[in-house]
């Protein structure tokens, strides 16, 4: 983005034509991102994404889902299963338009941005969809936007100026950049399809060598689908026999609070403990750390939590448990008034105290 970016102090419109080099990298990039992420599906060998099912269980156990998620969690498997061929669609052959003639090219543009929107309307997943939706935007050009902007925002932004063309050197410097990344990221995708171990020994030396600043990254998302919803429930008590728990802002706990709605927000506690639900909390350090500030009545922490049952002091003891978490369906949601149907499925963290 910064070789993108006009050479000029203050925002605005630019008199600069925007680099055509660097232009083509931000779509090799949103083909990577969204290619790779279909790779990793089939090469990871999960049973659900082979025959079609995960999109079964993404709604549900999903880190943040939202109140559509839980109504697209609804729907019949038939429909599921034909999302999931509709996802590969896009995700597989759409990218490769990005480089096809303007309106193919158009065409893949416009697709990946509706599956994004479906990916941002179904789940929290802060700017992600945002940040894509941008690459989007870079494979189209001025006139597609001159017919679909209001004309008062195309005239001060689009074509504001005549442009100014970089000088020679600039052009060969831009140049000579994109392809030694044009060829990483080929190298990077290579790989994911046909493994590491069958690129020449200089493709590997060049990823190593570049991989140390960041520059070309892997990209691969929902890998393997967790077909669970582990969810940890934090509990304190002052007789150890009456137990209170701490609500979060956004991962489910009560089972009648809605999912909520928080992108592009991301918050990193209800996050990590999505994570933290799957394994143990010995593998996750700082849950520990979570529990004796918990303890201590930190109110940095406290603040992170919707609802503290111990308003007045911190509790004598504190544990937690794991429960297993699924959507209700239309019958029990009527009938309870419930997002969510839990059942207990054993201790997470032991009961513990602060020593005096």
């Amino acid at each position: 983005a910064v070789l993108f970016a006009p050479r000029q102090g203050l925002p605005g419109p630019s008199r600069e034509e925007p680099s055509r080099a660097v232009l083509w990298l931000f779509r090799l990039l949103l083909f990577r991102l969204v290619f790779s992420s279909a790779v990793v599906k089939l090469a990871g060998g999960d049973p659900t994404w082979r025959n079609l099912t995960a999109l079964q269980y993404h709604y549900e156990t999903q880190p943040l889902p939202t109140p559509i998620g839980w109504f697209a969690h609804q729907l019949p498997s038939w429909f599921q299963s034909f999302s999931a061929v509709g996802m590969f669609g896009i995700e597989l052959v759409i990218p490769f338009f990005l480089f096809a003639p303007r309106q193919l090219r158009f065409l893949a543009a416009l697709l990946i941005a509706f599956f994004q929107v479906l990916i941002a309307l179904t789940g929290n997943y802060a700017y992600f969809s945002l940040l894509t939706l941008t690459l989007c935007v870079l494979a189209l050009d001025d006139a597609f936007l001159r017919d679909v902007l209001p004309r008062r925002f195309v005239e001060k932004v689009v074509g504001a100026a005549p442009a100014k063309r970089d000088s020679r050197f600039r052009r060969a410097l831009m140049g000579a950049v994109a392809t030694l990344i044009t060829l990483a990221g080929i190298t990077q995708v290579a790989g994911l399809v046909l493994g590491q171990q069958k690129l020449p020994r200089p493709a590997l030396e060049l990823l190593a060598r570049l991989g140390q600043f960041h520059i070309v990254s892997g990209y691969g998302l929902f890998a393997v689908m967790t077909t669970s919803r582990p969810e940890i429930v934090v509990e304190g008590s002052n007789d150890g026999q009456t137990w209170l728990a701490y609500e979060f802002k956004y991962k489910p706990g009560d089972v009648k609070r809605p999912p909520p709605v928080v992108a592009p927000h991301q918050p990193r506690l209800d996050w990590q403990m999505w994570f933290a639900a799957l394994g143990d909390y010995r593998n996750s350090p700082w849950f520990v750390n979570f529990m004796v500030r918990l303890l201590e009545g930190s109110p940095e922490v406290l603040a992170l939590l919707e609802k503290n049952p111990f308003p007045n002091a911190p509790p004598r003891f504190i544990r937690a448990s794991r429960y297993d978490y699924h959507f209700t369906d239309f019958p029990g949601r009527r009938t309870s008034g419930a997002w969510w149907r839990r059942r207990f499925t054993g201790p997470y963290f032991p009961v513990a105290s602060l020593r005096k």
